[in-house]
């Protein structure tokens, strides 16, 4: 069970695995950070302005770049 303290009181360590998070899924362009923020004008791989925040437009493009792909493609039957 978390305490309640504890997620009114971030620590220190907690602090820094959210921003190596955010730095890392930036690096590699991974999620939301694989498009440019059309709100603080920051090109993909960047960091938004806002610390430890990713503005919604960025997230709407996102959602609507994404697109659905498998990795291993479906069984079809034969055709006869």
């Amino acid at each position: 069970m978390i305490s309640p303290l504890s997620v009114l009181i971030p620590s220190l360590a907690a602090d820094a695995a959210h921003d190596a998070a955010h730095r890392t899924h930036a690096q590699f362009r991974h999620g939301v950070y694989s498009v440019p923020c059309e709100t603080c004008h920051v090109p993909a791989g960047e960091l938004c302005l806002a610390r430890r925040a990713v503005h919604p437009a960025r997230r709407d493009l996102y959602r609507k770049n994404q697109e659905a792909t498998t990795l291993v493609p479906l069984p079809v039957g034969r055709a006869r």
